[in-house]
């Protein structure tokens, strides 16, 4: 079983589930006075609307009682979690016109947390479309990717970038940015957990220094170094995997606990492994960003 949450849209005209705007809520007190949702009720077509615990519903929300649509997230765990979702937005006939990513940080074990779901254009651009749901990931809030904000107690940023895909083989990088005041020093390999979409570990796969068992030329052939980041600079590690499937279960991880250095605190990405049943997954050095390279390119 996925992490048990519920996370709930509030959507619009039950079966065509139209969206609007929808004032933002935390832990059931609204943001604004009147913005409430009526009580709501699983759609009739259930396709892509839900995902475990997690489930689109119908109702009217807003101060007018209007149709409107945001989306609902409670943690029922025993951790603060940070939950990402990834939406669909599909017009009446079926086409998906949109897709949209939120991120909802650090709710409380019990707490429920509803936002506004809007598309790029502002409020209510979403109320052409029905919204479907395409991901749910979860992680520890402590120990969450943070992209910007506040800087992290740790003093760095851990991320990972959406990878290059060709002829099986897959590369991710995982970007670290130094954004505390001081020095970061760092010499060798990220530590790599492995997890499932429970977060569970994954077992039997073999994690190598270096990615010339993968493949050569991709960034991860090079004997590890010391590497010495000022504040604002960054540095990354390919992390390199064939998705082959021949005999057997295709092993998938989802997450990665990465600790960048011993001592450190791990933190959880999403680089979503598809491992096939290669068994092997090869992580590079950790080597400095060049002056001037973005720290996540994609």
């Amino acid at each position: 079983m996925r992490p048990v949450t519920a996370l709930a849209l509030c959507a619009a005209l039950a079966s065509t589930a139209l969206l609007t705007g929808c004032g933002e809520e935390t832990a059931g007190a609204p943001a604004s006075p009147g913005a409430t949702c009526a009580s709501a009720a699983p759609l009739t077509d259930p396709a892509g609307r839900t995902w475990d615990d997690v489930r689109v519903i119908s109702g009217k929300c807003g101060p007018s009682g209007a149709p409107s649509t945001g989306f609902e997230v409670t943690n029922t765990e025993k951790e603060a979690l940070t939950f990402t979702v990834t939406f669909s937005l599909v017009n009446g006939f079926g086409e998906a016109m949109d897709s949209i990513t939120r991120t909802v940080e650090a709710v409380k074990p019990g707490q429920t947390v509803r936002r506004p779901l809007d598309a790029a254009d502002g409020p209510g651009s979403a109320r052409s479309y029905r919204a479907r749901i395409t991901k749910v990931r979860a992680v520890p809030a402590d120990g969450a990717p943070a992209e910007d904000g506040a800087c992290p107690s740790s003093g760095v940023r851990i991320t990972n970038d959406r990878g290059d895909a060709a002829m099986g083989l897959r590369v991710v990088g995982i970007h670290l940015v130094n954004c505390s005041a001081a020095d970061y020093r760092l010499d060798g390999y990220p530590a790599l957990r492995l997890l499932d979409e429970d977060r569970d570990p994954v077992s039997g796969v073999k994690i190598l220094h270096g990615t010339t068992a993968i493949s050569t030329g991709i960034g991860g052939d090079a004997a590890p170094r010391p590497v010495t980041l000022r504040p604002g600079e960054s540095a990354y590690a390919n992390l390199a995997w064939r998705n082959t499937t021949t005999e057997g279960d295709p092993v998938n991880a989802p997450y990665v606990e990465v600790t960048a250095k011993p001592g450190a605190g791990p933190v959880t990405v999403t680089p979503e492994l598809d491992l096939g049943t290669t068994g092997r997954l090869g992580v590079g050095p950790w080597t400095k960003t060049p002056a001037g390279q973005g720290a996540a390119p994609e």
